[in-house]
């Protein structure tokens, strides 16, 4: 991924740009701490814009909503030693420091520092937690990405995902986390959402439409006879919903 990246900031980067995030890396590399009055500034040196679609190294992961600063950003991070100090100490410090957009950079540069080094490991789950209690969309998004995936354990996992849901934010749970008990929770919510008449948020279907089992112990499709007009209406475009996903994964 980290050539990928490379590649799309060459393709975006002024030569100036360039210039400086080159000089940036080298003092980082050589002074670590530098870091700190470096990653403030690296959108107005690298620009705002957005960057073309990255495939992730499993074919997967795209950088598709990244900007260019975020991309310059994480490569930033990746010259940052493991020790001294801890490197997730040091990627909370930035975390803890900057704005929403130097947030969100940490959060997304996870999993890239999770694929070179494996000793990074489950090391910045307590910053990622830290995250996921945030009330800002972007941040919830970016917190549940493949780093969460690999590495917040089931219960924390599953809390993130329907965190996500209540508040509107797009977060489709990686295939190999999405269990009956994270099935069971979203279909709750979904059976809450039908009974006061609300549509459902879409990505619950793809969870739901693998545990048949659990839609139908959650009373969901009893919905779609209840007396209340509003609610069974809401009720059939769920299940018209969920069936139109079974349809399309089965």
């Amino acid at each position: 991924m980290i050539a990928g990246l490379c590649a799309a900031l060459e393709e975006r980067l002024t030569p100036a740009a360039a210039t400086w995030l080159e000089g940036a890396l080298r003092a980082t590399s050589a002074d670590p701490a530098a870091v700190h009055d470096l990653f403030p500034v690296v959108a107005r040196q690298c620009g705002r814009g957005p960057l073309d679609a990255v495939p992730g190294d499993d074919g997967e992961r795209v950088t598709a909503d990244w900007s260019v600063a975020d991309a310059a950003r994480v490569l930033v991070l990746t010259v940052l030693p493991s020790s001294p100090p801890p490197l997730a100490d040091r990627l909370t410090r930035l975390y803890r420091e900057g704005g929403t957009w130097e947030r969100l950079a940490v959060l997304r540069g996870l999993a890239v520092l999770d694929d070179l080094d494996t000793t990074f490991a489950d090391s910045a789950t307590d910053l990622l937690n830290e995250a996921l209690r945030s009330q800002d969309p972007r941040l919830l998004a970016a917190a549940v990405g493949p780093y969460a995936a690999r590495h917040l354990d089931a219960a924390a996992y599953r809390h993130a995902i329907l965190k996500c849901v209540f508040t509107g934010v797009p977060a489709l749970p990686a295939a190999h986390r999405a269990d009956a008990e994270l099935a069971r929770m979203l279909a709750d919510h979904a059976h809450e959402r039908v009974a006061a008449g609300r549509d459902v948020s879409d990505d619950v279907w793809p969870v739901l439409a693998r545990f048949p089992d659990v839609v139908a112990a959650s009373g969901l499709a009893g919905e779609a006879d209840h007396p209340d007009a509003v609610r069974r209406t809401a009720a059939r475009r769920a299940l018209d919903r969920l069936a139109s996903v079974r349809a399309i994964t089965h």
